[in-house]
């Protein structure tokens, strides 16, 4: 009777916090269509509090941000929700026109082609849909070899050896997406620049030389860290350190 109760209890707050979740999402919607940026933005961070990591949310943040003239912000907020949800072309588009509006045009070091191909077929689905993929896959592939072994007719023996063949390769190709993508929410080593300007140092301290210059929005990958400083590497290969409260990781 005891636990009977003690379920209940735990459902009814789980249900409570879902619809207050809801609600202030619902209010944030509003004040975003009144054009009350400031507002609908505290009301998606809190919504992002009680809701937990969401790729919606985090792209309501970044137009918010954006409305606001905000691009750092809006660039770093539009990067975390393409991490949750690659393959979402809304996200995609409104990341690209907050970058238009950064100072740095930075070229990136070009990437082999089958490199960049791998990355655009990744992106085409988020983990937990490859994750899926993969394990439709898996059943349809048992399936196959149940064909396979136990027909008698050699048409449908062969139909379901192939089938095998295809959808193991399907599995496989499932899996090293699944794993590539969890990966990059995982080991967070991008950032972006999040004050006005900054200078780049030769070494992880203010009397070090100057090697350039970076602004508001740009990313960086973190490739290690000393004391208060970050050492990063720009998209075209520039490498130096900056001071860790100037980024902001993705």
């Amino acid at each position: 009777m005891i636990m009977k109760q003690f379920f209940i209890l735990i459902t009814v707050l789980f249900t409570t916090i879902t619809l207050s979740a809801q609600d202030i999402l619902q209010q944030a919607n509003e004040a975003y269509g009144k054009n009350d940026f400031s507002g609908a933005l505290q009301l998606y961070e809190q919504a992002l509090k009680d809701k937990g990591v969401s790729a919606a949310v985090y792209y309501n943040i970044g137009n918010c941000y954006y409305k606001l003239n905000k691009i750092g912000p809006s660039i770093l907020n539009y990067e975390r929700a393409h991490l949750l949800n690659p393959a979402d072309r809304d996200i995609r588009f409104n990341l690209e026109i907050a970058r238009l509006k950064t100072v740095d045009k930075i070229e990136p070091v070009g990437e082999f082609f089958l490199t960049e191909w791998f990355q655009n077929l990744m992106n085409l689905m988020s983990t937990d849909d490859w994750s899926y993929f993969s394990i439709v896959s898996f059943i349809l592939m048992i399936a196959g070899l149940f064909l396979f072994f136990f027909s008698r007719r050699i048409g449908i023996k062969k139909l379901g050896f192939y089938a095998g063949i295809c959808l193991l390769v399907f599995v496989i190709v499932g899996n090293v997406f699944a794993y590539s993508q969890k990966k990059k929410l995982t080991q967070r080593n991008t950032a972006i620049i999040y004050v006005q300007t900054t200078t780049i140092k030769n070494s992880p301290d203010n009397s070090g030389t100057d090697l350039f210059i970076l602004h508001e929005g740009t990313k960086v990958q973190v490739e290690s860290s000393l004391g208060e400083w970050s050492k990063i590497e720009t998209a075209d290969g520039n490498v130096g350190w900056i001071k860790k409260t100037e980024i902001e990781i993705i």
